[in-house]
C-alpha cells in the first residue's frame, strides 16, 4: 500500500525525526555521532540516555549503564544515535487512511518488543483528538497510507513521538486488542487506489499548528 519512495524516509532515523518535528509531535532531544566524547557529554547532560540504530535495520532499544563506559569508543566505527530517555508510558498507533487504532503498551521493559523477563500487556485505547489529529496529519504529509506510529506520554501529559513505520506489524498489536487492523486495509484497498500525496492546504494546516 505505501509507495517505496514515500517508506524511505524510515531508511533515516534523523530526517524522519525531522518530518516528525515538522509536522507538530515533540520528539526527545537526540544525538548522533561518531565521538566518543561528545556520546559522553551529552550522557552527562541527560542523566538517562537510550541509543540505537541510525538506520531502518531494527534495533533493541536499550538505555545506558555503567557497564557501558568501555564500549563507548566503539561509536567511532559506527554512527549511533542517543537520546534521552522519556519515562511514560508507550502507545502505538495505527493509522489507516483515515481511521486511528490506538494501544497503550503497559511495561517495565526498555523495548517492549524484547521484554525478557517483563510482562508486556497491550490494551486498546482513546487518545486525545489533538494527538488523533496530529497522527492522521504525520501520515498523510508522509504519503503513508498504512503507518504505525510509536509514541510516549509522559506522566506530566506530554506526548512524544519516535518513529514512523512504514511496514508496521499490526497482527502482533491486533491479537492482543481485537483491533480489526486487518479488515480497515482490506476496506481501504477494495475501495481502490488514489494518490496519497498531501495538499497544499493540508501541509499549510500542519505546519501551523507546530
Amino acid at each position: 500500500m505505501n509507495r517505496p519512495g514515500a517508506m524511505a524516509a524510515n531508511g533515516s532515523k534523523p530526517y524522519q525525526l525531522e518530518q516528525i518535528r515538522r509536522f507538530g509531535l515533540a520528539v526527545p532531544e537526540t544525538l548522533i555521532t561518531t565521538d566518543p566524547d561528545a556520546a559522553r557529554v551529552f550522557w552527562e547532560r541527560h542523566g538517562t540516555v537510550v541509543y540505537k540504530s541510525v538506520g531502518g535495520v531494527r534495533s533493541i532499544v536499550s538505555r545506558l549503564q555503567p557497564g557501558h563506559v568501555p564500549r563507548l569508543a566503539n561509536v567511532s566505527y559506527c554512527p549511533t544515535q542517543f537520546q534521552r530517555y522519556i519515562p511514560g508510558r508507550d502507545h502505538r498507533v495505527h493509522v489507516v487512511g483515515d481511521e486511528i487504532f490506538a494501544c497503550e503498551v503497559i511495561s517495565e521493559a526498555d523495548d517492549y518488543r524484547y521484554p525478557a523477563h517483563h510482562p508486556v500487556e497491550i490494551r486498546s485505547c482513546r487518545l486525545p483528538r489533538e494527538v488523533e489529529d496530529r497522527c492522521r496529519l504525520l501520515a498523510t504529509a508522509a504519503r503513508l497510507p498504512v503507518a504505525g506510529i510509536d509514541l510516549r506520554r509522559t506522566p506530566e501529559g506530554d506526548w512524544y513521538c519516535f518513529e514512523v513505520n512504514p511496514s508496521p506489524a499490526f497482527t502482533y498489536y491486533e491479537s492482543r486488542t481485537a483491533q480489526p487492523i486487518g479488515r480497515a486495509i482490506a476496506k481501504f484497498l477494495a475501495a481502490g487506489s488514489r494518490e496519497e500525496q498531501p495538499s497544499r492546504n493540508l501541509a499549510a494546516e500542519v505546519i501551523s499548528h507546530s
